[in-house]
């Protein structure tokens, strides 16, 4: 069952980059520079009006699944290279190592 599942994940993703392709080559927009989230958004949204049209509006609904998706391209960012570190920023507060009614006694106490 893990492995259907994994198919399954992989052919969800092959769509989504085919759908990608398809449209970045349709309307002249490179498909590295498409979503992938946006294209997956624009999908689930079209499902609906894809499934209740009939075979002839279907094609027109699909060409403007494409426009949408290739007219929503990510702004190009050059020399974006984050480092992967970590980012752990010390506290100035000491670590509770007592119960906190007992650290409000002593609040109030001092």
């Amino acid at each position: 069952m893990v492995r259907k599942e994994i198919y399954v994940y992989l052919l969800a993703y092959n769509l989504l980059r085919s759908l990608m392709w398809s449209a970045g080559t349709s309307y002249t927009t490179p498909p590295l520079r498409l979503s992938l989230q946006g294209t997956r958004h624009h999908l689930n949204n079209f499902i609906p009006e894809l499934l209740a049209a009939t075979s002839t509006k279907r094609l027109k609904i699909y060409r403007t699944l494409l426009k949408v998706i290739a007219h929503k391209a990510v702004p190009d960012r050059p020399g974006r290279s984050e480092p992967r570190v970590r980012k752990r920023r010390p506290k100035i507060y000491p670590l509770m190592t007592k119960p906190r009614h007992e650290l409000r006694k002593q609040l109030k106490t001092a």
